[in-house]
């Protein structure tokens, strides 16, 4: 991947910081639960045919959009992964009272997409230098991490990160971690496809998709044909 693309996308998302604070108070959410549509998710039998990668950078509200708007991603879900409590729920761990992070699920075709290529988005679309924080939100549940479900995606995973640190693409170290997939617990119905059902959510105005979009700028080679 060009690196001067992820030089420029690192940085408009430190310059981008002043938004208004996600903070995504819980009875604010809970309350846009009762208006908001059901979500359109395929069955989990209709997924057993794709691949899955795990990753968390930041809120799973702008990671989900990232991820659904690249070619070869048949489904993306929001939800909680990279702690040891089972069965977290969206309250405690947006008030940072367990150890999960927001994460996401990418169901994928791989021969449309390779991990790799996932590897890239996932680290070509956040500030992988920001330690507990991507933009406005910050806690260990923001943190940066990538998933690997066996040693082959564990090297893909750390000899790209390896590959950035050796650029010099940052002016920072990067503080991803990467960490073997555990599990992963789906958030609440009403946190999957949230930038696309409330478009006019404050934050999803001033940070989703703004993030989105930058993500679509610098890297227009990933993206689906409907999604340019």
């Amino acid at each position: 991947m060009n690196v001067l693309k992820v030089t420029l996308l690192t940085l408009v998302a430190l310059i981008s910081t002043n938004c208004q604070s996600k903070n995504k108070k819980v009875d604010t959410v809970v309350a846009e639960e009762k208006v908001a549509a059901e979500p359109i998710k395929m069955a989990p039998q209709d997924l057993e045919a794709y691949e899955t990668a795990y990753f968390a950078s930041g809120c799973f509200w702008c990671v989900e959009a990232i991820f659904e708007s690249v070619k070869g991603v048949k489904e993306v879900v929001s939800g909680y992964a990279g702690g040891t409590e089972k069965d977290p729920t969206y309250e405690k761990v947006a008030r940072g009272l367990t150890s999960h992070a927001e994460a996401v699920v990418v169901y994928y075709d791989p021969k449309e997409i390779s991990f790799t290529a996932l590897v890239q988005v996932f680290f070509g679309s956040h500030d992988p230098t920001s330690l507990n924080r991507q933009g406005p939100d910050r806690g260990t549940q923001y943190r940066s991490i990538a998933f690997y479900k066996n040693d082959g995606e564990r090297k893909i995973i750390e000899d790209y990160k390896k590959t950035l640190e050796e650029s010099k693409v940052y002016g920072r170290p990067i503080v991803t971690e990467v960490a073997a997939f555990t599990a992963f617990y789906e958030a609440e119905a009403y946190h999957q496809d949230y930038e696309r059902k409330n478009p006019y959510n404050s934050y999803i105005r001033n940070v989703s998709i703004p993030r989105l979009n930058r993500f679509k700028k610098n890297f227009p080679e990933y993206l689906k044909e409907d999604a340019h």
